[in-house]
């Protein structure tokens, strides 16, 4: 029993990358990460963005993933950790053979670590 709950930890924990990942590889100028700001809402709700991010709202993404590249990894967020809209973004481009992840907190984790964001426009 005890080994089923590690190994579902281990999995669960696979589906998401840490901010200085990708912010390291940002810096570097390493374009390996596609970043996808998946909320569903127009840009003045919006606001701010994780500087470089595409906007591509979830409910888009299954009728436009045939436009992404495979040989970029996709990191998608929402706007906290506890919302939805990452998780089935996620889940789409997996299905889909896309390697992705979730952004671990979320938009809200990036601007609470004071990390680059810009106006969305």
């Amino acid at each position: 029993m005890e080994q089923a709950k590690v190994d579902l930890l281990k999995t669960y924990l696979s589906l998401y990358i840490d901010h200085f990942t990708v912010l390291k590889a940002l810096n570097a100028g390493d374009d390996i990460y596609e970043i996808l700001d998946v909320r569903n809402a127009p840009a003045q709700a919006k606001k701010v963005q994780i500087k470089g991010a595409h906007a591509l709202p979830a409910k888009d993404l299954a009728s436009q993933v045939d436009q992404l590249d495979h040989d970029k990894t996709y990191v998608v967020y929402d706007w906290t950790a506890g919302t939805t809209l990452g998780k089935q973004a996620l889940l789409i481009l997996l299905t889909h053979g896309f390697k992705a992840f979730e952004l671990a907190g979320a938009l809200e984790g990036w601007r609470g670590m004071n990390l680059p964001v810009e106006p969305v426009q």
